[in-house]
């Protein structure tokens, strides 16, 4: 996907960017992990990912951060859906609220924005174009990763409602 502008000879400086942007986070994949989950911990909008091992959690965001570009390139969208319907499928097992799954991952991509924003290195207009091409992107990752997700966390609690009967 960040090579999809291939047909456009006035995209490379824009696919470059969005290529640096990604390889930019996927190098501070330990560092946005950790500030996401102190971000998370202090939060009332999710205090029951409480329920989940913080260690899982840190794991699930730094694997996310640091394979960027393999989710947003190279993974299809069955690797997704096998990925997002366990993690939703998981969180209704531990007992989490689905609105607290959804904030925390709608967190985790404002995490990735904010990184962005604070780095800052968006110079000529050509640039822009890049990073907007990048948000595209991540906005359909996490778009589809939370669909994912409601579809795991329902079908897992259809399951315990139909074992409970």
């Amino acid at each position: 996907m960040l090579s999809g502008h291939g047909d456009n000879p006035h995209s490379g400086g824009a696919d470059m960017l969005a290529t640096r942007l990604v390889h930019l986070i996927e190098q501070h994949a330990d560092e946005l992990s950790h500030r996401l989950i102190r971000k998370l911990q202090d939060d009332p909008h999710c205090s029951e990912l409480k329920k989940a091992p913080v260690e899982e959690l840190r794991a699930r965001s730094y694997e996310v951060y640091r394979h960027l570009a393999d989710w947003l390139v190279h993974k299809t969208e069955h690797d997704l859906q096998q990925a997002y319907v366990e993690i939703g499928a998981r969180r209704a097992r531990q007992g989490v609220a689905f609105s607290h799954v959804l904030y925390a991952l709608t967190a985790t991509k404002e995490e990735l924005w904010q990184f962005l924003q604070d780095e800052g290195i968006v110079t000529k207009p050509i640039e822009l174009f890049g990073e907007m091409e990048l948000f595209r992107l991540l906005d359909q990752f996490f778009d589809r990763a939370l669909y994912y997700a409601a579809s795991g966390y329902e079908h897992a609690r259809a399951g315990n409602a139909a074992a409970a009967d």
